[in-house]
C-alpha cells in the first residue's frame, strides 16, 4: 500500500479464504500489531487466544448462527478477550486491538474479518461467550469481545467509493440537523 489513506480504501472485510497458509512471521506481526495498540492509562487489558486448530476453528465458527462461518475457513484466528478487572475501558481497548491487527493484515494482504461475540448469542440461545469461553478454556471473569478470521482472500472487492461517504454524519462546532 502507498499509505494508510490507500490501505482504508481498499480495505473490507472478508469474509472467504484461500486455502493458502499464512506465514508465521505474518501471524507474529499482527500479534505485535496488537500488542502495539494504545490503551487506557496503557493498562493493556487484553489477552489474545492464537487458533489454528481446524476442529477449534470450526467449533469457534458455530458460536452464533450468523455472520460466524468465515472462522471455519480461517487459516487461524484470534480471539480478543478482556479483563474488567484491569480496566474499566477494557472493551475500548480491546476494539482498538483488534482494530490494529485488522489493519496489520491488511498491509499485509491477508483478509479478515472481525465476528462480534459479546451479548450474541448461538443457535440454540447460549451466550457466544459461553461457547467460545468452553471450547478455548478461558476463565468465566475474562469477557470474550470478538473473533478476529485471517486467511487470504478468496473474494475481490471493489475500493470504497469516496463520492458515497455520508459526510452528513459529520458536524463542525455544534450538531446540526439536516433539513429533511
Amino acid at each position: 500500500m502507498d499509505s494508510l489513506h490507500d490501505l482504508l480504501v481498499k480495505r473490507h472485510s472478508i469474509r472467504r479464504y484461500t486455502d493458502q497458509a499464512i506465514d508465521p512471521e505474518d501471524v507474529k506481526t499482527i500479534m505485535q500489531a496488537a500488542l502495539l495498540a494504545p490503551s487506557s492509562k496503557s493498562k493493556r487489558p487484553w489477552q489474545f487466544v492464537i487458533v489454528e486448530n481446524k476442529d477449534k476453528l470450526a467449533a469457534l465458527a458455530a458460536c452464533k448462527p450468523v455472520a460466524a462461518q468465515s472462522i471455519a475457513a480461517a487459516q487461524f484466528a484470534v480471539v480478543v478477550c478482556g479483563n474488567p478487572a484491569v480496566s474499566d475501558m477494557y472493551l475500548e481497548d480491546c476494539s482498538i486491538a483488534a482494530e490494529f491487527m485488522q489493519l496489520q493484515a491488511a498491509a499485509l494482504g491477508i483478509g479478515s474479518c472481525w465476528v462480534q461475540v459479546r451479548e450474541r448469542f448461538a443457535a440454540d440461545g447460549e451466550p457466544a461467550e459461553d461457547v467460545v469461553r468452553a471450547i478455548l478454556d478461558i476463565p468465566e471473569d475474562i469477557v470474550v469481545e470478538c473473533i478476529m478470521s485471517f486467511g487470504y482472500s478468496a473474494e475481490t472487492r471493489k475500493p470504497v467509493d469516496l463520492d458515497k461517504l455520508r459526510w452528513e454524519q459529520v458536524h463542525i462546532e455544534k450538531w446540526t440537523e439536516l433539513p429533511e
